[in-house]
């Protein structure tokens, strides 16, 4: 439901000195690492992310939401496949009418501490935290249901039942319930609990202040240790419920570390050199990593295409705080014109993108909806496309009123400049080296785009809370394969709905905010979508992806392959780009 915002990068260009101290710095990380893997007894493997979380509660956390593979678990998990199993939740009935779920936990259930996890827990997350007004929970999004978006009440039948009781028949509920279930005993008091401005004490507890001991969990692992810009330290939990065919507890490794890692590049050099048991093959390095697979002792898993794309997004905002516009409101005007947007979508050389940056390893994207969904829609059955051509990019503008001077500089009907800034995260590599190319290409239609590369933190600061921002380009953004899972992009008051997002709770309001008819047409049509029977999904899902490419929110550009690395002596991989390689973190083995 959540899909991480990362990009990692590296100057092309350095001094000899700066790139000395490079790569001392580097050997040095290198060599701290492995002291680190040799000093430490148990089985355990090491991993690496760009990207520290933000905080360690799973409801406000933007940032590094992949250690919750690590954490915790909901009512039911997705496999490798996208299938439904079952997980706390042993079963489940649905009532005739489809508005009844009754979920019967397994026995014997427990939290990292050691406490019982029971039925209280689940209504206490649903009903205290997930639906709770106070508290900016992502998981609103995906419980809102119909035209009133009301949501499910929930109640406990007994200690090990729970009874969901849906306002209308709501396909993609069950899915839902893979949402992490909290600890009640741990949580409630801060739910209770107001500050000085009267929020619930939850809005700021399990920070990453937190001790770790303190942040309980479900999972197969536990929070160890915490040390910020070097490693988050993951230990078995003990009383996880999962057991093997020969009643063997699980998981088997001890431990798991996180190793803070500043780019791919840098990653790329501490796989190579047994720093690393895993790493994401960016398409830049796979030949290389190709030749070493053998003499390298791992292996290059393919998962199919990825369920996050590259794309853009302008920033359709029209809205004030403080009665400051969000937007130079020149530039909004551009960006709210459909014509300027699909002007832009025609002048990217998408096709250069997938064989400079990505080696030819891919595919464009075109579609909002995984290419693995049963909705998902392509161009030979009836998607618009848009191929790199810049003539119609400059016809279509001069048809909206954009005039060329002699110097094939683009001007507004006003005579304004057309220039933007084009932000991205500096820490992603295809990101940093797409940028310079659409840069360039907007050029060729007369159209001045300033770089603005900058860390994670303030990218997702700027898409979450500032929003005043012009142009983004951003790399893992979901594809879905359930429709509903995107929800929170689509509804117009979704968390993700960046292109044109209203404040969330908490947040500063905003005057003058214009919703477009497409946009509430779409976010209808997803609410019409979760109650229809199959047939009428097929015909709803088809329709929203022809709103969503005629009108360009996000103008989709290349999907790379989910290739990962991993080391041989890892055993039971089963890597997925749906899921990902630690869905089954449980039963891997070393």
């Amino acid at each position: 439901m959540r899909r991480l915002i990362t990009f990692t990068a590296i100057r092309r260009r350095q001094s000899p000195l700066l790139l000395g101290f490079i790569l001392a710095f580097v050997l040095v990380s290198c060599v701290q690492t492995n002291l680190l893997y040799k000093a430490v007894a148990g089985s355990q493997i090491i991993v690496s992310s760009s990207i520290e979380p933000n905080t360690f509660n799973p409801q406000l956390m933007e940032q590094g939401v992949g250690i919750l593979t690590y954490l915790y678990e909901g009512l039911i998990r997705e496999n490798g496949r996208g299938e439904i199993e079952p997980a706390l939740a042993r079963s489940w009935e649905i009532s005739e009418d489809q508005k009844q779920i009754i979920f019967t936990l397994r026995k014997g259930l427990k939290w990292s501490d050691g406490e019982p996890l029971t039925a209280d827990d689940v209504v206490f997350t649903y009903k205290d935290i997930y639906t709770n007004i106070a508290i900016p929970s992502y998981a609103k999004d995906f419980l809102q249901i119909g035209k009133t978006r009301s949501f499910p009440t929930v109640k406990k039948l007994d200690n090990w039942r729970v009874e969901f009781t849906l306002p209308e028949p709501f396909a993609p509920f069950i899915r839902t319930t893979k949402l992490e279930i909290l600890p009640a005993h741990i949580l409630r008091s801060s739910i209770n609990t107001k500050d000085s401005a009267g929020r619930p004490l939850f809005l700021s507890t399990w920070g990453t202040d937190t001790p770790p001991n303190q942040i309980i969990s479900n999972g197969a692992y536990k929070l160890e240790s915490y040390i910020p810009g070097e490693r988050i330290t993951f230990r078995k939990n003990p009383y996880y419920w999962r057991k093997d065919a020969q009643s063997h507890t699980q998981p088997y490794i001890d431990r798991i570390i996180q190793s803070t890692v500043s780019n791919n590049d840098t990653a790329l050099i501490q796989f190579r050199s047994g720093s690393l048991d895993f790493i994401d093959v960016n398409p830049n390095y796979f030949s290389l990593l190709k030749r070493e697979e053998k003499q390298g002792e791992f292996t290059i898993y393919n998962g199919g295409s990825q369920t996050g794309t590259t794309a853009m997004m302008f920033n359709l905002n029209t809205g004030r705080r403080n009665g400051k516009p969000l937007i130079d409101p020149i530039k909004s005007r551009w960006f709210n014109t459909v014509a300027f947007r699909q002007a832009v979508a025609h002048s990217i050389n998408r096709p250069r993108m997938l064989t400079n940056l990505f080696g030819g390893i891919g595919a464009l994207q075109n579609s909002p909806i995984a290419v693995q969904s049963p909705y998902y829609l392509s161009q030979e059955t009836g998607l618009p496309v848009y191929d790199y051509n810049p003539q119609k990019s400059k016809a279509l503008l001069l048809k909206a009123g954009f005039r060329y001077n002699n110097q094939g500089e683009l001007f507004d009907v006003d005579g304004n400049r057309v220039r933007f800034t084009l932000t991205a995260n500096v820490g992603n590599k295809v990101l940093q080296n797409m940028a310079p190319l659409i840069q360039n290409d907007l050029n060729q239609i007369g159209i001045q785009v300033d770089l603005n590369l900058i860390a994670v933190g303030l990218v997702v600061d700027k898409l979450t809370n500032r929003l005043d921002w012009d142009c983004q380009i951003i790399d893992g953004f979901p594809m879905t394969v359930e429709p509903n899972e995107a929800v929170n992009i689509w509804s117009t008051k979704g968390n993700w709905h960046f292109f044109n997002r209203q404040p969330q709770a908490g947040q500063m309001p905003i005057t003058g905010q214009q919703v477009a008819d497409w946009e509430q047409k779409i976010d209808d049509l997803y609410i019409q979508g979760a109650a229809a029977n199959e047939a009428q999904r097929q015909q709803i899902y088809a329709e929203t992806q022809q709103l969503s490419q005629e009108y360009l929110p996000f103008i989709y550009l290349v999907n790379s392959l989910s290739m990962v690395s991993v080391r041989n002596r890892i055993q039971g991989v089963k890597h997925s780009a749906l899921q990902g390689t630690f869905w089954n973190v449980y039963e891997l083995k070393i």
